[in-house]
């Protein structure tokens, strides 16, 4: 056990105990939204980096290869989507319960925690990769992939699945550290891979000619940049990942909370990612030109909504921690406070596709018809903003404070509005072409407005319980 938190133990002073320069945060005192805030500002500038990966690979491979290519690295968006899923859920029950642990304050099961996640992470990474690789050709062809495109979707596929373990180290050690209250460490690292991403895309695809290979290839080392030197660093930093070796045995019990809780979240994220590809399946109808625009939303709707995802991985540390110590009232001023900031950033949001949605489609391509098509459907979705911030809000309080329930919910009002509203639309209506976007818009409201009927349910279950704050 580390000399700093062993001295803790043995202090019993109830405080967590650090070396100078140890990143983390206590979120179970303090003004919520401030300590939000703080939390949250690193996550979404490393979202944004993050985004930077596809948005390099979708700009440079769209201006250099063409609109089919940009179609056909589009193609996999959301099969990449349903087979990382499971890894992302898994990751973020590993999460919750080391959150909840460190809330509590109970250090020595922080520690087995962040030894088991490691196990489970493993694990799940390798499954899932596995079989995503071998499934690729199969899924892509049954979701209507139009045969111009399909080798270069499978190359682009297969690339992605083989990087499904550097993905699950980053997943791994910056679940970990968010968990812990550190938010800084791996946005460092990123920074530095998104930037080597951009420096390899246009090396490989614009002077070796790699074409979509070339873009996977560079996403897959700088992804390896990104979840190695995080980790090792955590190691050199953060004492609750030096671990002796018989708090790193297999814990069932913890083992068993962490799956218990990660897999109603890879769930919910499957059931999601299942009907973004049943969605894609439409799109793929509708020819590649549709598809080079969706691909242009779709990627620029992943930035609008990294604000909203950022205050909802700060929510769920934030519900981790509090819901550890008891501090339900915490839970409830946090959720209030942090709905009406991503109410007004989604009315920003609004506006600006409102004014610019064309022109920021045509970053992507130099197809008016493209553009044309993309900036009308943005019009539509940003409508709908609002909603994605009722969504995430929910979600990373529903998600930190571990119910189960909420996930499945969830995935099935997401499969339910993407997959029935595109047969309404069109069985019905005229709309066309324009369905597609419809239905993105209406599955968000649906989705939110199920998400804040189960918060307020949540809040009447633990409204009466007293507190000590």
């Amino acid at each position: 056990m580390d000399k700093a938190v062993k001295a803790h133990f043995l202090r019993g002073s109830g405080k967590h105990t650090f070396p100078k320069g140890n990143a983390t945060m206590n979120m179970t005192e303090g003004r919520p939204l401030a300590l939000l805030s703080v939390f949250a500002l690193p996550l979404l500038i490393g979202n944004l980096f993050q985004q930077a990966y596809n948005l390099a690979d979708s700009m440079i491979v769209g201006r250099l290869l063409g609109a089919d290519a940009l179609a056909a690295v589009g193609a996999t968006g959301s099969i990449s989507f349903l087979f990382f899923s499971i890894l992302n859920g898994i990751s973020g029950g590993c999460g919750i319960v080391t959150a909840q642990f460190f809330g509590a304050k109970k250090d020595e099961l922080v520690y087995k925690a962040i030894a088991n996640s490691a196990y489970i992470t493993l694990a799940f990474s390798l499954l899932t990769g596995t079989l995503a690789f071998c499934l690729v050709p199969t899924v892509l062809t049954w979701m209507g992939t139009p045969q111009e495109i399909l080798p270069d979707a499978i190359v682009y596929m297969r690339m992605t699945s083989a990087s499904v373990p550097l993905i699950a180290v980053y997943n791994y050690a910056s679940s970990m550290q968010r968990a812990l209250g550190d938010s800084r460490t791996p946005l460092y690292f990123l920074i530095v891979s998104c930037i080597l991403n951009v420096v390899l895309d246009l090396l490989f695809v614009g002077a070796f000619g790699l074409g979509v290979f070339g873009a996977a290839f560079a996403t897959m080392l700088s992804q390896l940049l990104a979840g190695s030197g995080s980790l090792l660093f955590a190691f050199r930093r953060n004492p609750y990942f030096r671990i002796n070796a018989k708090l790193r045995a297999f814990d069932a019990q913890i083992a068993k909370k962490a799956i218990r809780l990660g897999l109603p979240l890879a769930l919910q994220w499957s059931l999601i990612a299942i009907s973004t590809t049943a969605l894609q399946s439409v799109v793929n109808t509708f020819g590649s030109t549709a598809m080079a625009a969706y691909t242009a939303t779709n990627r620029l709707e992943q930035l609008v909504q990294q604000p909203f995802g950022s205050m909802s991985m700060a929510l769920s540390t934030y519900a981790g921690q509090n819901m550890g110590a008891g501090k339900m009232k915490r839970i409830r001023t946090g959720f209030r406070d942090s709905l009406l900031a991503m109410l007004v950033v989604a009315g920003m949001m609004t506006l600006i596709m409102q004014l610019f949605g064309g022109s920021l489609v045509g970053m992507f391509v130099h197809e008016t018809n493209v553009i044309d098509l993309g900036g009308r459907a943005l019009k539509i979705t940003s409508l709908f903003y609002a909603f994605l911030g009722i969504i995430y809000v929910s979600r990373g309080v529903l998600n930190g404070v571990g119910d189960a329930v909420f996930s499945f919910i969830n995935g099935i009002v997401e499969i339910a509005g993407r997959v029935g509203l595109p047969l309404l639309l069109l069985g019905l209506t005229a709309s066309g072409v324009w369905s597609i976007w419809i239905t993105a818009g209406v599955t968000w409201m649906l989705a939110g407005l199920s998400c804040i009927l189960r918060y307020v349910s949540w809040r009447k279950k633990t409204g009466k319980q007293q507190e000590a704050d």
